[in-house]
């Protein structure tokens, strides 16, 4: 008899309470902070510089001198949508994609007369 009721007081037992993990938010806190100050550290800066690059290039003219990214040094003699013609030496012209120009040295110069 006893072990009947031991065995009906075993099967009658509840679990144990199982202890609750961390929240959710509290587990994924770290990994969205990383992906914030990777965010303020990498992408937002290269954003940035590439903006500016873009605005650099779009404002080229005709007679500016530039140095593109493979060390070349010219004269922009024409802007087109997809390529920048640039002249490199005397009778010696080449094209190169808008995404080559790394630096403008000097803008043209352009002449304003003044009538008197």
């Amino acid at each position: 008899m006893m072990t009947v009721n031991l065995v009906m007081m075993l099967a009658q037992a509840q679990a144990p309470a199982q202890s609750r993990g961390p929240n959710l938010l509290t587990a994924l806190f770290p990994f969205i902070l990383v992906l914030i100050i990777f965010w303020l550290i990498i992408v937002l800066p290269q954003q940035r510089r590439q903006k500016k690059h873009m605005q650099m290039v779009e404002s080229l003219k005709p007679g500016d001198r530039i140095i593109t990214s493979g060390g070349i040094f010219g004269t922009v003699m024409g802007v087109y949508p997809d390529r920048i013609e640039l002249k490199i030496a005397a009778n010696v012209k080449i094209d190169i994609t808008k995404n080559a120009v790394a630096v403008i040295l000097e803008r043209q110069k352009t002449e304003t007369k003044t009538e008197s």
